[in-house]
């Protein structure tokens, strides 16, 4: 039996709310070279925990621990689709730990999300986007079953715009000509 498959796949909750501070701040920090303000994630993490009709986390546990140890984290809001008249569940805020990776963790995930979706009529799908150079989260969500969508996304971004990159990401994305 692999180590993925003895995880714990369950909804986040308040107890949770440190553990997915620390994992959206480290993937934030890997990501996109950004630096999160601690005060502003914390209270917009617990502002999901606390609000379901906004959406919800998943987390994966490792089992047998004291205190629970959790190795990895998605975030689920929704889009209302008029086309569909259904809502998509969009994946955000993925993150696995380190020392997890590549052992099924993101897969146990987005399966538990899916059978999850599935057995509500008003779900019409499931979206997520990517870091455009994120070649190993891109692989990692094609081999799971999702595909490249037809639409690029877009933004005005009101709160992280006005915040700088850290100085390695902004050279890397200098030299790559971004």
């Amino acid at each position: 039996m692999s180590p993925a498959s003895r995880l714990i796949i369950r909804q986040a909750n308040n107890a949770d709310l440190e553990s997915l501070v620390a994992f959206s701040t480290a993937m934030a920090k890997e990501t996109e070279g950004r630096i999160l303000d601690q005060a502003r994630l914390r209270e917009g993490t617990q502002s999901l925990l606390g609000s379901p009709a906004y959406g919800f986390f998943m987390v994966a546990e490792a089992p047998g621990t004291d205190p629970p140890q959790l190795v990895g984290q998605l975030m689920i809001t929704f889009e209302w689709s008029d086309w569909r008249n259904g809502v998509f569940w969009w994946i955000q805020s993925v993150y696995v730990d380190p020392a997890w990776r590549r052992r099924g963790v993101f897969r146990r995930m987005h399966d538990a999300i899916v059978s999850q979706a599935k057995t509500d009529p008003k779900v019409c799908g499931i979206r997520l986007y990517v870091e455009q150079d994120n070649r190993t989260a891109k692989t990692v969500y094609q081999r799971v079953g999702l595909a490249q969508s037809v639409y690029n996304v877009y933004e005005s971004d009101f709160v992280l715009a006005k915040q700088a990159i850290s100085k390695k990401h902004s050279r890397t994305r200098k030299k790559e000509g971004l």
